[in-house]
């Protein structure tokens, strides 16, 4: 069983589709997506327990570093190009995002949405950085350097020209409602975003 926003990304790559999964983790969205729409695909990942996961489901896998950039791979070789709550690890998140659309016709990228309501009041109640399911590192030892928020995320897409075809925002049950619809800065905790050139 495939967790619930990796179930709602899939429904955007349709079958048979060239893939790459940018910090695949264990492999599992690819090991979903091989069999749920028979795609082809690749996924890179830096940590070796994860790469041996990987290799245990199936899944082809290359380690690499993204902060490296993607430089290996050929201009529009892959149909979509992924990376699921990794963008705000990385230390320019602008440049891969513009890499992932030189090497795929579509990037599909989601991130913990740092405007959400209940980040917002963490930090106002407690005056700390919060902690939660979507961040749950104290500010000392997170890998995320680079927060973001639904605005900030559309705002970059807009100032580098990556044209949005869509989105979707859940709130923290993973699940897509009026609220985080209507206003998802403020109530969605994840997003989704379908991009092209």
């Amino acid at each position: 069983m495939v967790r619930p926003d990796l179930a709602l990304l899939a429904e955007w790559i349709p079958q048979g589709a060239r893939v790459l999964d940018l910090g695949c983790g264990d492999g599992s969205l690819l090991a979903y997506l091989k069999e749920a729409r028979g795609i082809q695909g690749y996924g890179l990942e830096i940590d070796p327990d994860n790469i041996a996961r990987c290799l245990d489901n199936g899944v082809n896998v290359i380690e690499q570093d993204l902060d490296q950039g993607l430089g290996n791979f050929a201009d529009q070789r892959f149909d979509y190009v992924v990376m699921t709550q990794a963008i705000q690890a990385l230390e320019r998140p602008d440049g891969l995002l513009a890499e992932m659309l030189r090497v795929g016709r579509e990037a599909i990228v989601t991130f913990p949405n740092f405007g959400y309501w209940r980040v917002r009041q963490y930090l106002l109640a407690r005056g700390r950085m919060p902690v939660s399911r979507r961040l749950p590192y104290q500010w000392y030892d997170t890998p995320n350097i680079h927060l973001c928020t639904v605005r900030d995320f559309e705002a970059l897409c807009h100032e580098h020209g990556h044209r949005i075809q869509e989105r979707k925002v859940l709130n923290h049950d993973l699940q897509q409602t009026w609220p985080s619809q209507v206003w998802p800065n403020l109530f969605g905790e994840l997003a989704l975003y379908r991009l092209s050139h």
